[in-house]
């Protein structure tokens, strides 16, 4: 049996560009995993194995490896930093038990950074926190350890101060053990030699050391009244305090380094080792029944209990369908038969493969703790519980955004479109927040995702890999319709023409629901006119009409239908009939409600150099953008700000334009509003004249 107390289960999580990937491809050579080191910058880097993270220099997929330190075993999950991708990095935060942030020492703390870092507090997430690129140009740790404070309210808790800074970083110095760790200039993470700390750092390590112990010792009591008459505490002492506060968040030790010069590596791997839980440690995952109600259970991290485990990302590569599983509970063997309760099918399992990011190693068991992929599962899709046959559970399921922008595709020949539905299917299981599909009027098929890039990212493979030639249409945005006004009104349906006739009729009114309720149904029918048993005919029918609203055939959103009367028929009244009442109802009464359009709304965090903030806030003024907040950085300014999304393709061009290329910025969707008219009568056109265009086309 494997001792679960020598497990790491870690993920690497920062904003783009902090070096998240170069941090996990030194952490593979020292633990011995690669003999060579690839870079990012040349397109090597083991982790980015697509062609399209090899060339846009950043990571989409999270990459799982598992390698040794100490006797320990880390698996590591390299996770992607951009904002449209936070659907890998949301995932991958579910099946962890610590993790590193990385932040840039010269950055600090950036806007992706503090999506993900509150990804990972609301998945409580234990932390140690490792400011990197201390040899760039502008970096300055003690800097970024307070923006961690102010901007993620995080409570650092600082291990090693850097020797040297810039271009003479050269070493750190462990505040608990006061040794300085100096590497020389070859660039090889073994090259160092531990000295006594530099003459003119004494002073603020003894300053930063006395921080660190009466912070660490606020988690035992006797030990801090100890420490206050004057008894320093031991090592090991400090070291279970600091674990003990890590794994409650209350502290996040912190390191600093430069990965890529390979210094201060080796006291990361320390830190993971001495301060982040292994799986037993961590609050078990609670296990819900079919509607995702918590029931009370939880999975309990043993060997011996039945196997419950979580699907939490699918892959497809050369040797078929990878399915990666953490296993919470219980251990899985070579040719088991497994229940996914999603589903309710059983699926066997016929290989199981240890990832080593590329390459795979065969496993015939796995236990509790494990991080591994199974070959060849047939309906498991992301997010998907597998567990033992005779105890069937289900662990809390993953929610996914509602994409917000959608292009067309069309196959340039005809032989492509079969090709480009098995490739379709196949990114759909990999990736839950894109969604397909098919436009009825036109037959097109419809590209749904979080964002540009994502989009852009979704299409160059399918012209790469799976090597279908495309026609992409224009990005179009996800508009909503609602309507603003009460009506009250009333329908019958009726139709009597041989045989059993139809009649149903209904008095109700409808009005603008509160904000994102979607469609709310109540009756007050009483008497009986409307017998109880047709009500849920009378909402389904209603309902059923909801995906296509008048104005322009968008969905509509936040409608309260109250049923207050109407009449029946003893013989001809059928909830069929009430349910045509229904959809007639819709098509009358919605037009008189002044229907009116809704736009997405997102959030937007941009990051502006000091000398072109007026020329970025101008530029957000003129897409219609709310200015929410402003707080000046060091090296700019951060702005947040409302803007629609059919203001901001293209934007980070212009972005980069106007600050030199120093600009970034992030943006999620916050929600819908209301669009002005002058922007709903241009929607409205170009939808007509698409239609029009699609009728004549047909004809």
């Amino acid at each position: 049996m494997t001792d679960l107390s020598k497990y790491r289960n870690i993920g690497i999580f920062a904003h783009v560009d902090a070096g998240k990937t170069t941090t996990t491809e030194r952490i593979l050579k020292l633990t011995g995993k690669i003999h060579k080191i690839g870079e990012v910058h040349d397109g090597e880097s083991t982790t980015d194995f697509m062609e399209q993270e090899a060339e846009r220099g950043i990571t989409i997929q999270s990459a799982a490896v598992s390698c040794f330190w100490k006797d320990h075993r880390f698996n590591v999950i390299d996770t992607p930093g951009h904002v449209d991708f936070t659907v890998e990095v949301y995932r991958s935060l579910k099946v962890l038990d610590g993790g590193i942030g990385v932040f840039c020492g010269s950055g600090g703390v950036e806007p992706q950074s503090e999506t993900n870092w509150r990804y990972a507090n609301d998945s409580e997430v234990a932390r140690i926190i490792f400011v990197n690129k201390l040899d760039r140009m502008g970096a300055d740790f003690l800097r970024v350890v307070k923006q961690t404070k102010d901007v993620l309210a995080a409570n650092p808790l600082v291990m090693v101060l850097p020797i040297g800074i810039e271009d003479e970083f050269c070493g750190v110095v462990d505040l608990l053990s006061r040794k300085a760790y100096v590497w020389d200039e070859t660039g090889e993470a073994e090259n160092y030699e531990v000295k006594d700390v530099p003459e003119d750092m004494v002073e603020l390590v003894e300053e930063y050391r006395e921080m660190l112990i009466e912070t660490a010792l606020e988690q035992d009591d006797d030990l801090l009244e100890a420490y206050m008459e004057g008894e320093e505490p031991s090592i090991d002492e400090i070291k279970r305090c600091i674990r003990k506060g890590t794994r409650t968040m209350e502290v996040f030790p912190t390191y600093c380094g430069s990965a890529f010069k390979n210094k201060g590596m080796q006291l990361l791997l320390d830190a993971v080792v001495d301060y982040l839980p292994n799986p037993v440690e961590v609050d078990p995952q609670p296990l819900t029944d079919e509607d995702g109600v918590e029931n009370g259970e939880f999975a309990i991290v043993s060997v011996d209990a039945p196997l419950k485990a979580l699907a939490f990302k699918i892959m497809d590569d050369r040797f078929g369908a990878l399915t990666f599983v953490r296993i919470y509970s219980g251990k899985l063997n070579k040719g088991d038969t497994i229940l996914n309760s999603f589903t309710g099918k059983t699926e066997r399992v016929g290989r199981m493969v240890e990832m080593q990011a590329d390459e795979r190693n065969e496993l015939d068991y796995a236990q509790a703790g494990d991080i591994i992929a199974i070959v060849g599962m047939k309906n498991v899709q992301t997010g998907h519980t597998l567990c033992d046959v005779k105890h069937p559970c289900t662990l809390e399921a993953m929610v996914f955004p509602e994409p917000v922008i959608s292009i067309s595709v069309t196959p340039k020949d005809k032989g492509g479109s079969e090709k480009m539905g098995i490739a379709i299917g196949k990114m759909i299981a990999e990736d839950p927040s894109f969604r397909v599909e098919t436009d009825i009027d036109s037959g097109e098929t419809i590209l749904k995702g979080m964002g540009e890039l994502h989009l852009d990212i979704k299409v160059d493979i399918l012209k790469r890999t799976y090597g279908v030639d495309l026609i992409v249409g224009e990005p179009q945005v996800a508009y909503r319709e609602t309507i603003t006004k009460l009506v009250e009104d009333s329908y019958t349906h009726k139709k009597q023409s041989g045989g059993s006739g139809q009649f149903g009729k209904i008095d109700y009114v409808i009005k603008p629901g509160e904000a994102n309720t979607g469609f709310v149904f109540t009756s007050k029918v009483v008497g009986g006119n409307v017998p109880k048993e047709f009500w849920p005919a009378v909402e389904k029918g209603f309902k059923s009409l909801m995906d296509t609203g008048t104005l322009a055939g968008f969905p509509v959103l936040d409608v309260e239908f109250e049923l207050l009367d109407g009449a029946f028929h003893a013989v001809d009244s059928s909830a069929i009939a009430f349910e045509i009442a229904a959809k007639g109802a819709f098509r009358q009464s919605i037009p008189k409600a002044d229907p009116k359009l809704l736009e997405p709304i997102m959030n937007v965090d941009v990051f502006s150099p000091d000398d072109n903030v007026g020329d970025v806030i101008g530029d957000l003024n003129r897409r219609r953008g709310m200015i929410k907040d402003q707080s000046a950085g060091v090296t700019g300014v951060r702005i947040k700000a409302d803007v629609p999304l059919s203001e901001m393709f293209g934007y980070i061009g212009s972005l980069r334009t106007m600050t030199s290329g120093r600009g970034q910025f992030s943006m999620e969707f916050a929600h819908y509003s209301l669009c002005p008219n002058s922007v709903s009568e241009k929607v409205i056109a170009q939808v007509k004249e698409r239609k029009a265009a699609e009728a004549a086309a047909k004809k």
